[in-house]
């Protein structure tokens, strides 16, 4: 019965001042507000180096693996970074990476403009996707100490997700604009200036510096909170959610420049992306399914009915809207990953959970990435848009079938196996 009334309260519709009574809440306005700087290049960094190296070098293969380099660092830094923050607090942990981004970009940028070899570009990438400070996974975990379980910090959750939308809008189209500026290495540097700065000013905050370990109880597993039937679960969900977007992002504007408008590429992502916003604030208001163990199986399944609609249209415009129709399955899912953690996760591995998701999501773009590019070169951008389907509807089953894992709270799962591990 206790855990009935907590999933039900998980379900709980957003009302439009919920936001507002969450962001204002004791605490939250200044970590709120610097997770804003930390979080806009968030999908400006990779991108950046790769313009970078392309002006420098002339090298698109090059440029390629260095940004691919970021990617692998970042998957592989969020869950290590996760887990230090959930040991020692988020002030510690942000501020050592942020002063080691800082020293990887200077690096970098004295790599390309000396001219080295290929394989120090890509140590030195790996290592700047590493200290790249994980302030989401963070700011995610935060929530849970200043607001309780329910509608308000769900309302967080759903701003979380929007934003992160809004960033992933702003920060290529920043990255773009710095790429014509006097000096190639510009944006590289703006990128991981702001990402410094934010993780900065976050980690001082009053409330972050408050921040202490939850004494808690974990499985002793090297695996950590990914242990836990219901964290796998919610991997699978945010893996299959990078990879259908992984193949869109290749496919559509494949599609612009096989049309002759290349130009407009980005403004159909854009298009994409606006959709998520403002379709995911609607959803907040009334979610369905209601059960979170049913919620996160049928959105999928959605974008894998909106991702085959991409298959269907034979002008740009007939792209834009499909485009549009996917998007609005996009921040439904990643406002659920967030209420999935509240259930999967064991008390005081939040950070390291959403780290988990976070790697998750990146693996599965890398891979959507890398798919998709073959396919629209060997068969076209419609055989792309199908697997990116095909993909979703794979995990929509999985997840399915899973489904069980997310109908109890982590701490009761494998309980024989938890072992005491706070001091």
């Amino acid at each position: 019965m206790g855990h009935t009334k907590y999933m039900s309260e998980v379900s709980h519709a957003i009302r439009p001042s919920d936001y507002f009574r969450a962001l204002t809440a004791p605490g939250a306005p200044l970590p709120a507000a610097a997770s804003l700087v930390a979080r806009l290049p968030i999908a400006m960094g990779s991108l950046a180096l790769m313009l970078y190296l392309i002006r420098v070098s002339g090298s698109v293969a090059v440029a390629g693996a260095a940004a691919a380099g970021v990617l692998v660092g970042v998957a592989i830094g969020s869950v290590i970074q996760g887990r230090l923050i959930d040991r020692y607090g988020a002030t510690r942990p942000l501020l050592i990476v942020a002063g080691l981004l800082g020293l990887f970009t200077v690096s970098e940028v004295w790599a390309i403009e000396s001219g080295a070899p290929t394989w120090l570009l890509l140590v030195v990438s790996l290592a700047m996707g590493l200290a790249e400070p994980q302030v989401a996974p963070a700011a995610r975990a935060l929530w849970t100490r200043l607001l309780p379980p329910g509608q308000l910090r769900n309302a967080a959750y759903n701003y979380e997700a929007m934003s992160m939308e809004v960033f992933f809008i702003a920060g290529p189209a920043l990255a773009g604009a710095l790429a014509g500026a006097h000096w190639a290495g510009t944006g590289l540097v703006v990128a991981s200036g702001l990402m410094m700065l934010g993780a900065v000013l976050f980690a001082l905050t009053p409330a972050v510096r408050r921040w202490r370990p939850e004494r808690r109880t974990t499985k002793v597993n090297p695996l950590g909170s990914l242990a836990f039937p219901g964290m796998r679960t919610a991997a699978i969900a945010a893996f299959g959610f990078g990879i259908t977007i992984g193949f869109i992002e290749v496919a559509a504007p494949a599609a612009a420049a096989q049309s002759g408008h290349i130009a407009i590429s980005g403004a159909l992502m854009s298009v994409f992306a606006v959709s998520s916003v403002l379709f995911g604030f609607l959803y907040g208001l009334s979610p369905w399914p209601r059960s979170l163990h049913l919620r996160i199986p049928v959105l999928v399944f959605g974008f894998a009915l909106g991702a085959a609609t991409l298959a269907i249209p034979t002008s740009l415009w007939g792209i834009a809207l499909a485009l549009a129709a996917a998007g609005a399955f996009v921040a439904p899912q990643a406002t659920t990953h967030s209420a999935i953690i509240d259930v999967a996760a064991p008390r005081g591995t939040e950070a390291e959970a959403f780290g988990w998701v976070v790697t998750s999501v990146t693996l599965g773009l890398a891979a959507g990435n890398s798919l998709g590019g073959q396919l629209v070169e060997l068969s076209g951008t419609r055989s792309a848009f199908l697997a990116g389907a095909l993909a979703a509807l794979l995990v929509s089953g999985v997840l399915y079938l899973r489904r069980h894992t997310l109908q109890e709270p982590a701490e009761k799962q494998n309980s024989s196996e938890l072992v005491d591990v706070a001091h």
